[in-house]
């Protein structure tokens, strides 16, 4: 088992992070989605295109995560199914989820949909910030050379 990164890809803001860091540190990437997105010309980075079915990149994802992967994905509910999988798990903002803080995390989840369900106006997330793309760096520098020391590459 070698250390690799899952990148629920659709929406991922941070790509061009995680190929940078990759490349760097040797670490092979696999991204996921349902539809055909360019990704680098490079030995390291692969794209797993799935099928357009209800959570079908998710399910691809919480598959083939395990102790040895880092996943990023703002998806809330990928990240719990990761993290039974014992996976290592950022949300582009560098915010790691852990076991500690994914119930927390899934209950607010619940609180907005209802609260949208409701007609409640709750308004977007705010514009990706420099911080939080810098945040994130680092995050994935830590938390990569950890997985690396433990399982290589």
């Amino acid at each position: 088992m070698k250390t690799h990164i899952l990148v629920d890809a659709d929406a991922c803001p941070v790509k061009e992070e995680v190929y940078k860091t990759a490349y760097r540190l040797k670490t092979p990437v696999t991204l996921v989605a349902n539809s055909y997105l360019r990704t680098p010309d490079h030995p390291l980075i692969s794209m797993q295109m799935v099928s357009d079915g209800f959570d079908a990149a998710d399910d691809w994802i919480a598959e083939n995560a395990d102790e040895a992967s880092l996943v990023v994905t703002a998806d809330i509910l990928l990240a719990e199914r990761c993290l039974v999988a014992a996976a290592t798990v950022l949300a582009p903002t560098g915010k790691p989820f852990t076991s500690a803080n994914i119930g927390g995390a899934v209950a607010t989840r619940a609180i907005m949909a209802d609260l949208r369900g409701g007609m409640e106006q709750t308004g977007g997330p705010p514009p990706f910030s420099q911080k939080q793309r810098s945040e994130f760096l680092n995050a994935l520098d830590r938390e990569l050379n950890r997985l690396i020391r433990a399982y290589g590459v």
